[in-house]
């Protein structure tokens, strides 16, 4: 069978990582965005905005995918807001395919915001149960989450393909521009406590800082979107997704610290806003670009602070069972320090930042 994918938000931390898999793995793919000029040569792009069904129509005239992947969001002031807005980009994209009916699969990726709740009731109330597993309850609680899946469903009954939900925890991967990037914003932050003297602290809760957590590598939710795709064992379900290690932040600091040749500052005990401390930083940034020739010289399109401070900040335990997905058949690994080096490494090549041994 003759794959044919359609990445939604093809440019974003997930969607430019699965993309490029599935053209590795010799599939056809199309790359739909508002903004495509930085596609590589391999994804077929597809502009279009997913919130106006108009344009979207136009842009997806004479497409006939086999699989569609959900891969962006958008953010709004209220999480009311945020309800409509992201389970409308789906319905508009399955109103807007000329044959909905020819799906064989669609897959969503989410987050463990399924778990802590939206934003702006981020871990509120009782500390959720850890490990946290798929089985776990809907919150009482808004959340776009659960009107993404929703809808994902209904078009499933309606257009008879298979469906799964992949729910990373924060994800660690290249893609400039992205509003939830903590290793790039890491990367932005280690370089100026390099070049101009601000200590490299910790911003994040006493709890992050001493309690055991994950991430995911962004390669790693590309191969377990793909086994989800392919696999009969991964029809209908939902799968967390995370490395498969646990580690303390307490002990990776020092290590992203080493890369850049830099010193971790002594933990103050409190969380301290990283959005803060980057506040007033666009010339130090903007000089030190300049200094090294890099390829960005504007600091918030490279750093999202505002996100990996909702991510560090929180005050409950984050750690996720990936059980399910290993007694399915997805036994996928990736060593939580390979997944900042590797970016690292990537960022400096790709010239974002100076290399680690400027």
């Amino acid at each position: 069978m003759s794959h044919r994918a359609l990445v939604v938000g093809a440019t974003g931390i997930v969607g430019q990582n699965l993309a490029n898999r599935l053209v590795a793995e010799g599939w056809s793919v199309y790359g739909l965005a508002r903004r495509v000029e930085n596609l590589p040569g391999t994804i077929i792009p597809v502009t279009g905005d997913a919130l106006d069904p108009s344009s979207l129509r136009q842009a997806l005239a004479g497409l006939e995918p086999t699989h569609v992947f959900f891969t962006t969001w958008t953010r709004r002031a209220t999480e009311k807001e945020n309800c409509v807005a992201n389970s409308t980009m789906i319905r508009n994209v399955f109103e807007a395919l000329p044959k909905p009916q020819s799906l064989v699969h669609g897959s969503l990726v989410t987050g463990l915001k399924h778990y802590l709740g939206p934003f702006e009731a981020y871990a509120q109330g009782a500390p959720p149960q850890t490990p946290f597993r798929e089985v776990m309850p809907r919150l009482d609680l808004e959340n776009f989450y659960y009107n993404q899946e929703d809808v994902l469903f209904e078009a499933a009954r309606r257009f008879g393909f298979s469906w799964t939900v992949h729910r990373p925890h924060t994800v660690i991967g290249y893609a400039i521009g992205n509003l939830m990037n903590m290793g790039t914003t890491l990367a932005v932050y280690a370089t100026l406590c390099r070049e101009t003297g601000l200590p490299f602290v910790f911003p994040g809760s006493p709890m992050q800082w001493n309690g055991l957590t994950d991430v995911t590598d962004a390669r790693q939710l590309a191969s377990q979107i793909l086994w989800a795709a392919s696999s009969p064992a991964g029809r209908n379900e939902a799968f967390n997704v995370v490395n498969g290690d646990v580690f303390r932040w307490n002990w990776l600091w020092p290590e992203l610290a080493a890369w850049f040749g830099i010193e971790a500052a002594a933990y103050p005990g409190h969380a301290t806003s990283l959005e803060r401390m980057l506040s007033g930083k666009e010339a130090d940034w903007t000089a030190i670009s300049e200094k090294y020739g890099l390829r960005e010289k504007t600091l918030h399109r490279l750093a999202s602070a505002w996100h990996t401070d909702a991510d560090l900040g929180r005050p409950v335990e984050c750690v996720t069972d990936m059980s399910k997905s290993r007694k399915f058949g997805f036994t996928g690994y990736r060593y939580t320090p390979d997944s900042f080096f590797d970016l690292f490494e990537r960022l400096s090549a790709e010239g974002y930042i100076p290399g680690r041994n400027r």
